[in-house]
């Protein structure tokens, strides 16, 4: 019976609280600590690229992979279709597609169960291409050394005001499509003002991948050995 009346309704079991996300987050993190573990036992430079959708990424990575003097591997997540993995594989990359369906972000699981498609012992590099998306993907730690963020030219100024957390864990920030700048009145100045205010840790680049401009520098960044060919 209830304690506090006679109404004679059985008492009510107590309130339990079940944080699922912080569990999920907990499960995510002890699988990224063994991704980065093996990726350090191997010595593979492992960068997450992140972004919003039609920034530019599967572009970058395939100049990336053409210009690279080693062998690239790619990681690719999208909601649907194969059609980037293809890409970057005639771009040269060993290029694995996971599939999230309706999931708007990679998970180090993911990340885990791909890698396994590749040779570790052939590649110089591994690139993750995330989800596009500029919320879900900054609290998923996948086991990388780095994360590279990429906001293109006319996507918007203010980007790195309104989605803050992804810009904050960005060791470097790849500007994207700056030969685009003057047709889309790209005010670079406020842009690169937005980008010290909420990532002043952040290594900046301005990149076209396809007049070529500024990937010298990235890849320099990213550890391209010049004395390779």
């Amino acid at each position: 019976m209830c304690r506090d009346c006679s109404c004679g309704l059985p008492e009510a079991p107590p309130r339990r609280t079940v944080v699922l996300e912080a569990g999920l987050l907990a499960r995510n993190d002890h699988q990224a600590t063994h991704n980065r573990q093996r990726f350090e036992a191997l010595q593979l430079p492992v960068v997450n690229v992140l972004s919003a959708p039609g920034s530019g990424k599967t572009a970058l990575l395939e100049a990336l992979s053409r210009r690279w003097n080693g062998r690239v591997g790619v990681i690719v997540g999208d909601l649907a279709t194969d059609n980037d993995a293809r890409r970057l594989r005639e771009a040269g990359a060993d290029a694995v597609q996971i599939t999230t369906g309706q999931v708007c972000h990679l998970e180090a699981s993911m990340v885990e169960r791909a890698f396994q498609q590749l040779d570790p012992a052939s590649l110089d590099l591994l690139l993750i291409e995330n989800v596009g998306n500029l919320v879900c993907p900054a609290a998923f730690d996948l086991g990388e050394g780095r994360r590279l963020v990429l906001m293109a030219a006319g996507e918007g100024e203010d980007k790195p005001l309104k989605y803050p957390a992804l810009f904050k864990s960005a060791d470097a920030i790849v500007i994207t499509k700056i030969d685009l700048a003057a047709a889309v009145a790209f005010e670079r100045e406020q842009a690169l003002a937005n980008l010290a205010q909420v990532a002043p840790q952040a290594r900046i680049f301005e990149v076209s991948a396809r007049t070529g401009e500024g990937l010298e520098a990235l890849m320099t960044w990213l550890g391209a050995d010049p004395s390779r060919g």
